[in-house]
C-alpha cells in the first residue's frame, strides 16, 4: 500500500500526546498482547521473522541483536534507548516523542519484557530537555493506569522506566559512550568486546536501540513479523522515518515504505515538492552529516542507470565510489547556489568540536581537517591542501575505537571524489571564490 503509515498514522489526531486518546486508538495493543499471550522469546522470534533494521543509522538486524544479549543466572538485564539524536540533519526521533511518546513507551514496554529487563532507560540528548518532560508525563500515565511498576496488567511482570538526560555530547550517540555517560562518567567510547549484550550497562548484559526502533516493535507485535516484511522492499523490511531539509519547498519529517524512488521522494506531491525556489539539485546527504554526499547526477540514479531507492541497499549501491546510506535517515538536499566546500567545513567544525580526544587520530585529524578546510573555504589555501585532506582521511578511518573518526572522514573524502573541480577552483580563483559560488558540476562522461 502506497504511503502506508505504522508509526505516525495517528500523529496528527487532538491529544494523541495523553494515555486516553492514545489508548482509544489503538495504543498499548502490543503491550498486552506480549505480556498475556506471548513467551519473550516469541517477541524475540517476531522481530527477526519482521526484518526490522536498526533505524539510528547501522542498520543492523534488530531481532539478531537482541538474540546476543547474554543470561546469565542472577544478573539483571537492561534495555536502553538511544534518544540522544544528535546527528546533523536528522530530527525524526525529536518528532515521535514529541508529537506521540506513548508510542515509545509502549514500545519501551514491550521491548523490555522481550529481552528480560525489568529495569530499563531512556537517554535523552541534553538539549531535548522539553521533550523529557514530555516523556516523563507520559510515562507518570503509564504507571498511573496499570502499565508500569510490578506485576503490569496482572501477569507478574515488572518493569520501571527511567528518562536519563545527557550533557549535549554527540559521541553520547555511540552506545558505549552512552553507557559510560549513562553510569556517570565521562562519555568516553569502550573497547569492544566486550560487547553490551555481554557487559554493558553497570556490566550488565545490555541493547542499546534508537527510538525509532524500539517504536517499530509495536506494529511488528501487533500485526506480526511477517506482516510488517511485506511493507517495504527485500532486506529493507517496514516503514521508515526521514528528516527531510536542506533546499527543499516542504522540508519535515515523512514515513516512507521503504522502495520508493529517491526521485519520488524529492520530486513528489506526497513527500518534499522539489527544490525550493525553482533551483536544480546540486547533491544530497542521504543519511546524515556522517555519510557521503552524493552529486546530483548519483542522487536518483545509480552510476549503472537504474533508479535510486530509497533503500539500505540502493543508497549504498557501487560502495562509496559512487553510492552512500541510508543512515538515520537525515535527509539533506543542496541546490544550484550551495557551496560544497562551505558545507564540508561546516561539518568538519562540527566533528572536531565533538571528538571525545581519547583517539589520537581523530582527536588530531579532526583537527587538521577543520584547520584545512578553513583555508580553502576562505581563500587561503593551496592545491597541495587537498592532497593533505585526503591524506589525513586515510590516517582517521578505521583507526579509531568508535566510528565517530569514520564519520568525520567519510564526508570530507567524497565531497573531494566528486566535487575535486570546485575545492580546485577555491584554490585558482580565490577572490571570485569569495564572492560567488562554483554551481553546478557537470556529469563525467566516462566514469571511474
Amino acid at each position: 500500500m502506497k504511503n502506508r503509515k505504522l508509526l505516525l498514522e495517528n500523529v496528527h489526531i487532538p491529544g494523541i500526546e495523553t494515555f486516553d486518546i492514545y489508548r482509544k486508538n489503538g495504543g498499548y495493543r502490543s503491550v498486552e498482547k506480549a505480556l498475556k499471550s506471548m513467551t519473550p522469546d516469541e517477541v524475540v522470534e517476531e522481530v527477526k521473522k519482521s526484518g526490522l533494521r536498526g533505524r539510528g543509522g547501522a542498520g543492523f538486524p534488530t531481532g539478531l541483536k537482541w538474540s546476543f544479549l547474554a543470561k546469565p543466572e542472577g544478573v539483571p538485564r537492561y534495555l536502553v534507548c538511544n534518544a540522544d539524536e544528535s546527528e546533523p540533519g536528522t530530527f525524526k526521533d525529536r518528532y515521535l516523542m514529541e508529537k506521540i511518546p506513548h508510542l515509545l513507551v509502549e514500545g519501551m514496554i514491550t521491548s523490555s519484557f522481550a529481552l528480560g529487563a525489568n529495569t530499563s532507560y531512556i537517554y535523552i540528548r541534553g538539549e531535548f530537555m522539553y521533550i523529557l518532560h514530555i516523556l516523563e508525563k507520559a510515562i507518570a500515565e503509564a504507571y498511573a493506569n496499570g502499565f508500569l511498576g510490578k506485576n503490569i496488567l496482572g501477569t507478574g511482570y515488572d518493569l520501571d522506566l527511567v528518562v536519563a538526560p545527557g550533557g549535549g555530547a554527540y559521541i553520547c550517540g555511540e552506545e558505549t559512550a552512552l553507557l559510560e555517560s549513562l553510569e556517570g562518567k565521562r562519555g568516553n567510547p569502550r573497547m569492544k568486546p566486550p560487547f553490551p549484550a555481554v557487559k554493558g550497562l553497570w556490566g550488565c548484559p545490555t541493547v542499546v536501540n534508537n527510538v525509532e526502533s524500539i517504536a517499530a516493535v509495536v506494529p511488528i507485535v501487533n500485526d506480526g513479523g511477517d506482516a510488517y516484511a511485506q511493507t517495504g522492499l527485500g532486506k529493507s523490511t517496514g516503514t521508515k522515518l526521514i528528516s527531510a531539509g536542506g533546499n527543499l519547498v516542504r522540508p519535515g519529517v515523512y514515513e516512507i515504505e521503504m522502495g520508493i524512488t529517491v526521485e519520488e521522494f524529492i520530486y513528489g506531491d506526497d513527500y518534499c515538492r522539489g527544490i525550493a525556489n525553482g533551483k536544480k539539485l546540486k547533491a544530497c546527504v542521504p543519511g546524515g552529516s556522517s555519510v557521503p554526499i552524493l552529486p546530483h547526477y548519483l542522487v536518483t540514479k545509480t552510476l549503472a542507470g537504474e533508479d535510486r531507492l530509497m533503500t539500505y541497499e540502493s543508497l549504498a549501491d557501487g560502495g562509496f565510489a559512487s553510492g552512500s546510506m541510508l543512515g538515520s535517515g537525515g535527509f539533506i538536499a543542496f541546490d544550484e547556489d550551495q557551496c560544497i566546500v562551505r558545507n564540508t567545513w561546516n561539518f568538519a567544525r562540527f566533528y572536531a568540536h565533538e571528538s571525545c580526544g581519547q583517539c589520537s587520530p581523530c582527536r588530531e585529524g579532526t583537527g587538521w581537517m577543520e584547520k584545512v578546510l578553513n583555508r580553502l573555504e576562505h581563500g587561503q589555501g593551496n592545491l597541495r591542501d587537498i592532497t593533505l585532506l585526503e591524506e589525513i582521511n586515510k590516517k582517521i578511518e578505521g583507526n579509531t575505537i568508535c566510528p565517530l573518526g569514520d564519520a568525520a572522514a567519510w564526508p570530507v573524502a567524497a565531497a573531494i571524489r566528486h566535487f575535486r573541480d570546485e575545492f580546485e577552483w577555491h584554490v585558482k580563483e580565490r577572490e571570485v571564490s569569495q564572492t560567488r559560488n562554483y554551481g553546478l558540476i557537470t556529469q563525467p562522461s566516462v566514469e571511474a
